[in-house]
């Protein structure tokens, strides 16, 4: 009997999570990937605003990921337009997904025309059919609106909400989550790509109610304005937090060196590598996986071969322990 591939949903948005799926997706797993849709700067800010759609530029790059087409054609649909009247800033990707979207007749049918014409391994859903907007809570008790100014506040962040509170999430990605195998969340911006999916309330239910194994990948550095200061442990906890339950099973972060050049050059901006406080994971109950897992070209990413290695052998472990 042919053994079934494992179903993975993964949550999250920004660059971290489209970095790790194209890694992710050589692997023998059903992905489904449950992004945010609550962008509101740039490209994604300005055709929410004028077509009154979900932002697409976190779909788009995870599209892009998930995407089987020549490298060729990714460039291009990344491509951003540098001049042109009301055209500069806009990214090729993101103005064919508001085509799209209008051919189709809403934002999920088009993501969903859009995925068969990239021939996308794997689906990808919008944490809702509608945009979101994304408030703070500051620690000195200000509000701020809009996911694009959280970060500038320059205030540690109490919580984040969204407006509005009771956004109705897609049937395909409850069902998806309760199919789930295992649940996984990260890489990427704590308070503005990851939490907000679990803000859609049934979403975080179906995930608490869930018996798939539940990852969480740390991000390597932390993030001006959203995680100053943060360990590992704080990123985990501002997650269930949230959510107001215990999650994760498993935390997987890295532990590789990273050179003193490249610390020097995202110091400049603020950013530090986040410390592995194991004491306080291994006291609250979390396995930690911790491994080298970043690479450095013009960025430091996580090198999606050696992470999605050890994703995938926690989530296959964790089936042949269920079948018993």
């Amino acid at each position: 009997m042919k053994q079934e591939r494992p179903k993975i949903v993964v949550i999250g948005g920004g660059t971290g999570l489209s970095v790790m799926l194209r890694g992710l997706k050589e692997k023998p797993m059903d992905i489904t990937a449950i992004v945010t849709v609550a962008d509101d700067g740039g490209s994604s800010g300005i055709l929410r605003k004028e077509l009154q759609m979900p932002p697409p530029g976190d779909i788009r790059n995870v599209l892009m990921a998930l995407a089987d087409v020549e490298p060729l054609l990714t460039e291009m649909l990344q491509y951003r337009f540098n001049n042109g009247n009301g055209l500069a800033g806009h990214s090729l990707g993101n103005l064919m997904l508001a085509a799209m979207s209008d051919i189709a007749g809403d934002f999920v049918s088009g993501v969903r025309a859009l995925s068969k014409v990239l021939a996308v391994r794997g689906r990808v859903l919008p944490a809702a059919g509608q945009a979101i907007v994304l408030k703070a809570e500051m620690a000195d008790g200000s509000i701020v609106v809009g996911e694009s100014m959280i970060p500038k506040a320059g205030l540690p962040i109490k919580r984040v909400f969204i407006d509005p509170e009771n956004v109705e999430p897609l049937p395909e990605a409850i069902q998806a989550i309760n199919d789930a195998d295992a649940i996984l969340m990260g890489p990427g911006s704590l308070y503005t790509s990851i939490i907000p999916n679990l803000l859609v309330p049934k979403l975080a239910e179906a995930i608490v109610r869930s018996t798939a194994v539940k990852l969480f990948v740390c991000n390597v550095m932390t993030q001006p304005g959203e995680t100053d200061g943060y360990t590992v442990s704080m990123h985990a906890d501002a997650i269930e937090k949230h959510i107001g339950a215990r999650l994760f099973n498993y935390v997987i972060v890295n532990d590789g060196e990273i050179p003193p050049e490249v610390k020097a050059k995202y110091g400049e901006k603020g950013a530090h590598e986040v410390p592995l406080d194991l004491e306080e994971l291994n006291k609250r109950g979390y396995t930690v996986i911790a491994d080298r897992l970043v690479l450095f070209r013009t960025y430091l990413r996580h090198d999606t071969e050696r992470l999605s290695h050890h994703i995938y052998k926690l989530v296959e472990n964790w089936m042949l322990r269920k079948r018993g």
